[in-house]
């Protein structure tokens, strides 16, 4: 999200680099990051050494920032999205294009016919979503397998975190009963569970910065340092970093497929791959459990439910 705006062609270079010399192979964007030179960026770097076929690459549609309307999940824009997207990344096919969020002035079924359209066509290979709600996943994914000759959902890309875990609620369950793989962006709660707010704002921080200070703000709350300070204890003990835990959690709930690695730099980027080979203990991951549980209730959780 920050590529060809806070993090530049070097930095990027570097992340790929280390990336796919670590195993890594998912590379997510958008049409919207950075006005559209997170795309380019991206484009740029997979051209280099034939890297293109080593990479599962998707992005998304149907943001519009900056508009009253915000999200347009029309034919006429996703379709649109989709040739500029191909342009600035330079490819012939998104390997998984994803709906950005649920549009509630567009006939699901128009989407879906778009989405269709794209896998028929070769542009696409599979489609997801993103930021839908447990109903909203439901009915797209439902609509999608029911349609005659389509291509069912096979991705949900949503927040998920210690810092926010209301995700369990409905749409992990519901992703789980519908067979598709979940995607968690900002795994370390916007950047919080890394620890680096504990005493203050540095000042190279996405807090003080203007842009994304707003995006940060919610989870420097009393209740998230509690959690934070858990994650920083657990690290301590196993001689590992507040990333690592944050990420191994997460990396390890169920249906989850990849934990979206939001780095900025290229140094972010390699303490976060360390995550793959921490294993959290049985004990201690409860205990992250427990600090961290969402509030449920009825109709989720409760008495009419087993």
């Amino acid at each position: 999200m920050t590529w060809g705006r806070d993090t530049d062609e070097h930095e990027a270079r570097e992340q790929v680099d280390a990336f796919l010399g670590a195993g890594g192979n998912l590379i997510d964007t958008a049409d919207v990051y950075a006005d559209g030179a997170s795309e380019r960026l991206l484009g740029r770097l997979l051209a280099e050494d034939g890297r293109r076929d080593q990479v599962v690459l998707a992005t998304k549609a149907v943001s519009l920032p900056g508009t009253e309307r915000r999200f347009d999940a029309s034919r006429r824009h996703i379709l649109d999205a989709l040739e500029g997207s191909l342009r600035r990344l330079g490819v012939d096919t998104i390997d998984l294009w994803q709906l950005h969020a649920w549009d509630p002035w567009t006939p699901l079924d128009e989407t879906l016919a778009a989405v269709d359209a794209a896998i028929a066509s070769g542009k696409v290979r599979y489609a997801g979503v993103s930021n839908y709600a447990g109903w909203q996943l439901a009915q797209a994914a439902t609509s999608s397998a029911l349609r005659d000759g389509s291509q069912p959902l096979v991705s949900v890309q949503v927040e998920y975190s210690l810092l926010q875990r209301g995700v369990e609620r409905e749409v992990v369950p519901a992703a789980e009963a519908l067979g598709l793989g979940l995607l968690p962006w900002s795994p370390l709660g916007r950047g919080v569970l890394s620890g680096k707010y504990r005493n203050g704002t540095p000042a190279d921080s996405r807090a003080a910065n203007p842009s994304f200070s707003s995006f940060v703000q919610p989870y420097l709350s009393e209740d998230s340092r509690r959690v934070v300070d858990a994650v920083c204890t657990a690290a301590q003990g196993l001689d590992a970093q507040p990333v690592e835990v944050a990420l191994a959690w997460v990396r390890d709930q169920p249906g989850v497929v990849a934990p979206i690695i939001g780095a900025r730099t290229a140094a972010q980027l390699k303490t976060a791959l360390a995550s793959a080979k921490l294993e959290l203990p049985a004990q201690l991951r409860a205990a992250l459990d427990d600090i961290s549980r969402p509030t449920r209730g009825y109709p989720e959780y409760g008495w009419n439910q087993r």
